[in-house]
């Protein structure tokens, strides 16, 4: 392993990791209107996805470079597409009088792990850059293997740190009159970060 190029492989993904994304988005909302164990279940899913699509992106780093545009623009409209419908399921439900449904632990895993595969941040990141943390001289899977596991490790734990934060401040925002207030806020917030999405742009080489 070449520790220099690894290091700066490090500070880079975690300013990554740490600015707010659509993964970010959706974990403080699920904290602020639906309590920690919702946001967890949120984070586990896109612990997931991250696992997943890093996989795949370092087992078929060659595909995946000759075919990103295809694959960022794919996956850039699913993902601002799901926003925008979580969004306007969140205006819904601040609308109404009533509570909101209550959702089983399997939908928040479910709609992180959607969101997290759909993240166009992580797909542009590993195609452009992936590449130029590999040492030519040494063997590359077990660099992309190093990589990998250390990204999913550090996004987990940010994740978590969101949830825990948005999760034990919900009770603030479940005092009469504020809970119809975050419901709009939350609802704005993932349709401006489906709109933000859908005007991504793939970087040039």
């Amino acid at each position: 392993m070449n520790f220099q190029l690894f290091g700066a492989f490090l500070v880079i993904t975690s300013v990554l990791i740490l600015t707010p994304g659509p993964i970010v988005t959706l974990v403080i909302s699920t904290g602020a209107t639906r309590g920690v164990r919702a946001a967890l279940a949120t984070v586990a899913g896109t612990t997931l996805g991250n696992a997943i699509l890093l996989a795949a992106i370092a087992l078929g780093l060659n595909w995946v470079l000759a075919n990103a545009a295809v694959a960022f623009n794919a996956l850039r409209w699913t993902g601002a597409l799901y926003l925008i419908y979580l969004g306007l399921k969140a205006w819904r439900s601040a609308a109404s009088a009533a509570a909101p449904a209550p959702v089983g632990r399997r939908v928040h895993f479910g709609r992180g792990l959607l969101v997290a595969l759909t993240n166009p941040k992580t797909i542009v990141f590993f195609t452009a850059f992936l590449p130029q943390f590999v040492d030519p001289k040494l063997p590359s899977a077990p660099q992309l293997a190093a990589m990998c596991v250390v990204t999913v490790l550090i996004a987990g734990l940010s994740d978590t740190a969101y949830a825990l934060a948005s999760g034990y401040g919900r009770a603030w925002f479940q005092r009469p009159g504020r809970e119809k207030w975050l419901g709009r806020v939350s609802g704005s917030v993932l349709i401006a970060g489906g709109v933000w999405l859908s005007f991504a742009r793939r970087p040039t080489p």
